[in-house]
């Protein structure tokens, strides 16, 4: 079981950025995915989750209406599509999964994780 972000980079404020997470080992579509991120000095922090089956979704209060969260089956891949990108967005961005099939958001505890990509925004 492998994930794998990818798709950060320097953007503006008010930019946007797509984010992926992409799998080996394992059907994204049986399981929960989440966005997290961890910004300098600060703990970890969650920011969306899909669930398994219907793909019920989950944002953090400080990017709803900003962020959407998504699946591609045939990829097998989750994208986090970042709008509006503010300075506070900035950070190492983690997808991660509780590699129990079937389960919706939140997960009693995320498991899995992959290896982070940077987002940074800035003027």
């Amino acid at each position: 079981v492998q994930l794998q972000a990818s798709g950060g980079g320097l953007v503006q404020p008010g930019g946007s950025l797509r984010l992926s997470c992409a799998a080996s080992g394992f059907t994204l579509d049986y399981y929960v995915i989440g966005w997290f991120r961890q910004a300098p000095g600060k703990e970890r922090e969650g920011v969306s989750c899909i669930s398994s089956g219907d793909g019920g979704t989950y944002y953090a209060d400080s990017v709803k209406g900003r962020f959407a969260i998504s699946r591609d089956t045939a990829k097998n891949a989750v994208y986090l599509q970042m709008n509006s990108l503010k300075p506070e967005d900035t950070g190492v961005y983690y997808c991660a999964t509780d590699r129990v099939v079937g389960s919706t958001c939140p997960p009693i505890e995320f498991t899995s994780w992959g290896q982070g990509t940077q987002v940074t925004v800035s003027s």
